[in-house]
């Protein structure tokens, strides 16, 4: 240690020596106890239940919030046939798929039943279509059937390309 602060902490020694001893006139450790056995186990229990009154709270209003919006999505937007962007979209998708199937008409396909998990895609496009029958204006409906449709031309080029061609 360096000289000056060796002074330094022999000089609060001394003072901290000559400082009297004070006792509390009563005992304390007495009443810490009490409220640290008192109190702790209620407001942990009741800080528990705030948190579940918390937790229903949050799922009631989100509840609500989303059987607002899905009753509030019908009121304002109508349900219009979009038959123009179904259409559309059969009309390009049977042009491509068309387009593939007469392009690998003479290639030979890696697997045999190939033309069986097509048709299954279409039953699957006819029943999604049959969905937007009674829901027109449905998003995730459209994104689904147009994933099929995506699925069918992925599947044409997947058996006539080999593996090595794909790029």
């Amino acid at each position: 240690m360096s000289k000056p602060r060796l002074e330094a902490d022999q000089q609060l020694q001394q003072a901290i020596d000559v400082l009297p001893d004070h006792q509390p006139k009563r005992d304390l450790w007495r009443g810490i106890e009490d409220n640290i056995t008192n109190h702790a186990a209620p407001a942990t229990s009741s800080n528990g239940l705030y948190a579940i009154a918390a937790s229903i709270c949050i799922f009631a209003v989100l509840g609500y919030m989303s059987v607002l919006q899905l009753t509030g999505s019908a009121i304002i937007q109508p349900q219009q046939p979009n038959a123009n962007v179904l259409a559309t979209l059969n009309h390009d998708h049977q042009i491509q798929k068309q387009a593939l199937l007469v392009q690998f008409a003479d290639a030979n396909a890696v697997t045999d039943n190939w033309q069986e998990q097509l048709n299954e895609l279409d039953r699957a496009a006819d029943a999604v279509k049959a969905a937007l029958l009674n829901a027109p204006n449905n998003p995730a409906l459209l994104q689904l059937l147009q994933s099929i449709y995506q699925q069918q031309i992925k599947l044409i080029e997947t058996v006539h390309v080999p593996k090595w061609q794909r790029v």
